[in-house]
């Protein structure tokens, strides 16, 4: 199975946000999206996802235009997560990622026990069972996300989309999610995220797309792509990319951000401590 898009424009009825975006996502790959705020992330998301209508290009699935495949069929394959998620009722964080479910159960047929299984496993993946009779809306915000990405997974679908998943998760458990999704596609899922993070990329992808005015500004493997230029011309700040050994062993690359050039309030200087 293979989600694509070529030569892609998307955006809105009104204005067009991005264009000439090329992207594979294939079984077992996971692909990091970065870019600024109003890059276009989010937008380009929801075009791959068949929630916005394409400016020009194609985008396909498994071969077939995305126009072509019905929203329950879509579902069954692709699995969303995204920023923020608003609920209106009391629902429990059991049942929020029971939802994941709905592609799988026929029209007024109730969750099987198959399905309670697989929305078990899920909240039990991301280690928050505990919480599974809390109320959605009663959780903390890092809880809640948890909760999307398990709605995600109890949706078994062979590809993800996640929209900046680890963006309200404490330290912790933005690398638990990140090992997850690494887990995931070494299981055949293919893993498509954005984060503002260029060590997220480091940690758990084989290629990262930079994106800036919705338009490609690099792409290729985290090593090649992750450079201090690029950072440069990404975020308009000053990064060094370093070479540092892991608590596990492996060699990985790391960014170090630099102060200088930043705003920095006024007032006198720290006293140092002996």
């Amino acid at each position: 199975m293979e989600l694509r898009a070529d030569s892609l424009a998307y955006g809105y009825p009104e204005r067009t946000i991005g264009s000439d975006v090329d992207l594979a996502l294939t079984a077992g790959k996971v692909i990091c999206v970065l870019g600024p705020n109003g890059g276009g992330k989010t937008t380009l998301f929801r075009t791959l996802l068949g929630l916005l209508p394409l400016r020009s290009g194609k985008v396909a699935l498994g071969g077939r235009p995305l126009q072509d495949w019905s929203r329950r069929n879509l579902a069954r394959v692709v699995g969303y997560v995204p920023q923020a998620h608003g609920a209106n009722f009391a629902f429990t964080v059991r049942e929020i990622v029971l939802m994941g479910r709905t592609a799988h159960v026929g029209a007024f047929a109730t969750p099987s026990h198959r399905d309670r299984v697989a929305a078990d496993a899920a909240l039990a993946t991301l280690g928050i069972a505990h919480l599974a009779e809390r109320v959605y809306t009663e959780v903390s915000g890092g809880e809640r996300q948890l909760t999307l990405i398990a709605r995600a997974l109890a949706q078994e679908a062979q590809m993800l989309v996640l929209d900046e998943p680890t963006a309200s998760l404490d330290f912790g458990n933005q690398l638990r999610v990140l090992d997850r999704l690494r887990t995931l596609a070494d299981g055949g899922i293919g893993v498509l995220f954005s984060t503002h993070d260029p060590d997220h990329a480091f940690l758990c992808a084989e290629q990262v797309l930079m994106l800036r005015d919705g338009r490609i500004l690099s792409v290729g493997r985290p090593d090649d792509v992750i450079t201090r230029d690029n950072l440069r011309r990404l975020y308009g700040v000053e990064v060094e990319v370093v070479t540092a050994t892991l608590p596990d062993g492996r060699v990985s690359r790391l960014c170090a951000p630099g102060l200088d050039g930043l705003h920095r309030p006024r007032g006198p200087r720290p006293t140092a401590l002996n």
